[in-house]
């Protein structure tokens, strides 16, 4: 199975109805798996990468699902950071796909290639470079996880072109990998409940934003 239809094969087992996609050289691959599985996935182009990405922030909002967006690399890449970031200031569980220049010419200045993880490592609450094939199950699997569990939040998934076309067995019943991601439930404390509930009975006309 190639490396771009289990990318999108991934993204329908985990839910995503609908992919906001504005293509590029380096996504030529994902668009052509999205052709294969437009019975299973609705492929939105829009008119620019960052409207894309905050229509999947809506998705998001709307339904309670993860948001599923991708661009090209280099400017396609770069066009998607203002939604990202506020993704992560709004906990809306995103998941952002920006394909990548081939393995050989990454860090080369190819073009069209920008080190968007680097980019972006402030803005995401986590962020991946697929280097092996063999890892692209398990990286949807903890890419979903992540952006769902703990404060919500977007994930960035950088492909490169070569992994896109390359051939092997996905193992989807894989193991996730994350022995440093930790979440801890806190409960508020009862005085602090008290003390939101005292406010909310001054206040004249209440608003809660939650």
């Amino acid at each position: 199975m190639l490396g771009a239809d289990i990318m999108i094969e991934s993204l329908v087992r985990h839910g995503v109805e609908v992919l906001f996609a504005y293509p590029g050289g380096c996504s030529m691959p994902l668009h052509q798996a999205l052709t294969r599985y437009k019975d299973k996935i609705r492929t939105i182009l829009p008119r620019h990468e960052q409207g894309g990405c905050f229509a999947a922030q809506g998705v998001a909002r709307s339904t309670g699902k993860v948001g599923a967006a991708m661009a090209t690399s280099g400017p396609g890449a770069t066009n998607l950071v203002t939604a990202i970031a506020d993704a992560k200031l709004d906990s809306i569980p995103l998941i952002a796909i920006s394909a990548q220049v081939p393995r050989a010419v990454i860090g080369s200045d190819a073009f069209q290639e920008t080190p968007i993880v680097e980019v972006c490592r402030g803005i995401t609450k986590h962020h991946y470079l697929v280097t092996d094939i063999k890892d692209l199950c398990r990286i949807m699997k903890e890419a979903f996880h992540i952006a769902t569990t703990g404060r919500p939040g977007p994930v960035l998934i950088d492909i490169p072109k070569d992994v896109q076309l390359e051939q092997t067995v996905p193992d989807w019943d894989c193991e996730m990998n994350l022995p440093g991601y930790n979440i801890q439930s806190r409960l508020a404390k009862p005085e602090q409940i008290r003390q939101v509930a005292a406010a909310i009975k001054r206040a004249k006309r209440p608003i809660i934003y939650a």
